[in-house]
């Protein structure tokens, strides 16, 4: 049960246009502003992107994080934003399951977060939550916002810790949710908005293995998931305020370490959620439930995708299988509005990705499967050795698929299987990667790549 946290947003009903510092900027194609980028598909329609770079090669700049963190960056104008985790919060005692368990060549490569095990007891009270702010083009630190994490705390996998979630921009103001339930609005400068605490003022963020889920935006709505053991609920809060909008109660014992997706359906806007007990979707407007679709399903993670009014998604867990769904629906509609079905392949962690009429999606230790979207078909399966949390990236014809072992495959898109580029960087990555103006940012543990077509 590993999380990579998850994001989503369709510009053309998430928010009115985001407004970028003092000079009143939209977001635009070059902006990644959320978890998967502008359309939280984790598409991209830039061109000329790297193909290959190492330690000492296309390494535009590199710069060390405040703290720990598996959530990913996002790019608004000329600045990038990323959480951490400062000090150590308690882990969960006992085994943690790994996702190479049955390669053992594999299981060696695979490490907790920082390359170290934090004891259950750990001193809670010199934890910090931080976000920074880099400038885009060289790196250089603009501000750190840094609070101290309060609880109560989940016990955490190895393999994550409180800032998962990947946070999202407007362009006008940050939101940034962290594994205890804190979230903070903060404007461009990092000055503070306005803050809740979930965890306290609802219920505690208690999930086996931690919180993951990441906010989403839509209209002047902040809505987040909170899918837990003591209470699974949706909650939706004005972004300028933080004052709650709506709630919509979804029982006891749901798990989700999935981000919903919201778009602009052929009937009506619509908000999915994957979850442990089925698919459900919501009006976003005021959390009416529209449809829900399948069964239950252990541990679900990744997030759905959207194109050309079709949804696709896997489920999760481990050789997840994965589906394509007609929006629009009313009450029950697996037997109406499910397109196809395949019962396996798809990725325990990583969302699926639709790119040019293929999906592609990859297992835990790196069996890469593309897959007609119009069927569901395979069109071809490649092994690209590795541990893999990172959703995959497309752009340019390309698709990056990034391991945790620090290795990023660039695969040519199309039907047949080809490797353009094999990169390494030595370091650990589960934060999936995001592209604007040129360049690639690499989240790993600690540290913060932007890599580009020029050598530093």
């Amino acid at each position: 049960m590993f999380i990579c946290a998850c994001m989503l947003l369709a510009l053309q009903v998430c928010t009115s246009p985001g407004q970028d510092f003092e000079q009143g900027r939209e977001l635009d194609g070059e902006d990644w502003p959320q978890w998967r980028g502008l359309l939280s598909n984790g598409v991209s329609s830039e061109t000329d992107l790297p193909t290959s770079w190492g330690v000492d090669s296309n390494i535009v700049w590199k710069v060390a994080l405040a703290g720990l963190g598996g959530s990913s960056p996002i790019v608004m104008g000329d600045r990038v934003f990323v959480t951490s985790q400062i000090g150590s919060a308690a882990v969960r005692g006992g085994a943690h399951p790994q996702l190479a368990r049955d390669d053992p060549s594999l299981v060696v490569q695979e490490n907790p977060m920082g390359g170290r095990r934090s004891e259950p007891q750990a001193d809670t009270s010199n934890v910090f939550l931080a976000i920074e702010a880099f400038n885009r083009s060289n790196g250089n630190k603009l501000w750190e916002y840094r609070v101290p994490a309060a609880g109560p705390f989940p016990e955490l996998h190895e393999k994550h810790n409180l800032a998962t979630p990947t946070p999202i921009t407007d362009g006008k103001h940050l939101y940034a949710w962290f594994g205890n339930g804190l979230i903070v609005c903060l404007d461009m400068k990092g000055n503070l908005v306005w803050s809740r605490h979930i965890g306290q003022e609802y219920s505690p963020f208690q999930i086996q293995w931690g919180h993951a889920s990441s906010p989403v935006l839509y209209k002047d709505l902040i809505i987040l998931l909170c899918d837990h053991d003591q209470a699974s609920y949706l909650l939706a809060l004005d972004k300028r305020t933080g004052k709650e909008q709506w709630k919509k109660d979804r029982g006891t014992g749901r798990v989700s370490y999935s981000t919903p997706l919201v778009f602009s359906g052929p009937v009506s806007d619509e908000l999915i959620v994957n979850s442990s007990e089925r698919i459900d979707a919501y009006n976003p407007v005021n959390g009416e439930l529209l449809w829900h679709v399948g069964s239950p399903r252990q541990s679900p993670i990744p997030s759905p995708v959207y194109h050309d009014s079709v949804i696709y998604m896997s489920r999760g867990y481990r050789n997840s299988d994965f589906l394509a769904i007609r929006p629009g629906g009313r009450g029950e509609v697996t037997e109406s509005h499910i397109l196809w079905r395949t019962p396996t392949g798809a990725s325990y962690v990583p969302s699926i990705l639709y790119y040019d009429g293929l999906l592609y999606m990859s297992s835990d230790v790196g069996i890469v499967t593309c897959a007609d979207a119009s069927t569901g078909e395979q069109v071809w399966r490649q092994r690209l050795r590795g541990i893999f949390f990172a959703s995959p990236t497309a752009a340019d014809g390309k698709v990056y698929f990034v391991s945790e072992t620090g290795d990023t495959f660039v695969v040519r898109a199309g039907r047949e299987p080809h490797i353009l580029a094999l990169n390494s960087l030595g370091e650990r990555f589960i934060a999936s990667p995001a592209i604007s103006r040129g360049h690639l940012f690499l989240r790993s543990d600690e540290n913060l790549f932007c890599i580009g077509k020029s050598t530093n």
